[in-house]
């Protein structure tokens, strides 16, 4: 009976040892998948931030590319407000402010002297007057013009189009000086023929004593 009684125990002391070997080896088996899916997870996580860094630095480059171009384009059309010194010492300057002094002074003369002459009616002296008045509102808008292409800050263009654009302007005043000096050729013709028939008509009052 003892015997069987020792039998008995060292079975369940086998069972037992038994049964903690396989509890351990099921845990360190556990153990190690859980080793192996934190390492799986480390480099998925490793690849995430890789991928990561990439698509970031790859993204400031382009910003950077873009912003560089941006600045690139923004410096070009600054510069294209910047008004060289051979576009304001361009010859033609000069010559549109010379034809524009021409223009007030030689229109102003004319003028002056049709109105003290008393010559010419009052209805045709308000068309003389409209005439050279619609003139020189048209020569000033010249100059304002020629002020925008010449000053800086006022347009965007290269110093090539502030040239052309000086030439255009400087051929449309010539063109309004020379209307001016043919209106003024045809108005003392006029005023001459005028002042004439005015002589006629005196010396006749005279002669017949009226």
């Amino acid at each position: 009976m003892k015997k069987i009684r020792r039998y008995s125990l060292v079975v369940w002391v086998m069972l037992l040892c038994g049964l903690g070997a396989s509890a351990q080896s099921s845990e360190a088996t556990q153990l190690m998948l859980n080793v192996e899916k934190l390492s799986q997870l480390k480099n998925i996580l490793a690849d995430m931030k890789k991928g990561y860094t990439v698509i970031s630095q790859g993204y400031k480059k382009v910003k950077d590319i873009a912003s560089g171009n941006f600045s690139l384009h923004e410096v070009f059309l600054d510069g294209l407000m910047v008004v060289s010194p051979e576009v304001k010492k361009y010859r033609r300057v000069a010559d549109i402010i010379s034809a524009q002094k021409s223009i007030v002074s030689e229109y102003k003369a004319e003028l002056h002297a049709f109105r003290g002459a008393d010559v010419f009616n009052s209805d045709e002296l308000d068309y003389l007057g409209n005439v050279y008045s619609s003139l020189f509102d048209a020569s000033l808008q010249n100059l304002e013009d020629l002020t925008m292409v010449v000053t800086s800050s006022k347009l965007r263009m290269s110093d090539e189009e502030r040239l052309k654009a000086i030439d255009r302007i400087f051929l449309d005043t010539s063109d309004k000086l020379e209307f001016l000096r043919n209106f003024n050729r045809g108005a003392v013709v006029l005023f001459k023929q005028k002042q004439k028939e005015k002589r006629e008509i005196d010396q006749l009052k005279m002669y017949y004593g009226q």
